[in-house]
Parts: structure tokens; sequence; C-alpha cells
């Protein structure tokens, strides 16, 4: 079985990031949600 997952910073912030969640409606829902929640951190 070969490994699947080869992780890298750039591309995981260019897709979960901030800045991504800011764009769209529904992100700027989570980050509200998770303002509302307490979170330490609001995206990664």
């Amino acid at each position: 079985m070969s490994t699947t997952y080869q992780p890298k910073k750039k591309k995981r912030a260019r897709t979960h990031g901030f800045l991504k969640r800011k764009l769209s409606a529904n992100g700027r829902n989570v980050l509200l949600r998770r303002r509302r929640k307490g979170r330490s951190r609001i995206a990664l």
C-alpha cells in the first residue's frame, strides 16, 4: 500500500486557511461559529 498523505504547509493554508475562509459566505459562517464557540484557533 502506498502512502497517500504528503503534507505541505502552504497547500494546507491555502486550502483551509483564514484567507480562504474569508472569501466565501460559508467560510465566514465557519469563522463566526468558531468565534462564538470560543475556539483558541479560528482557522489554520
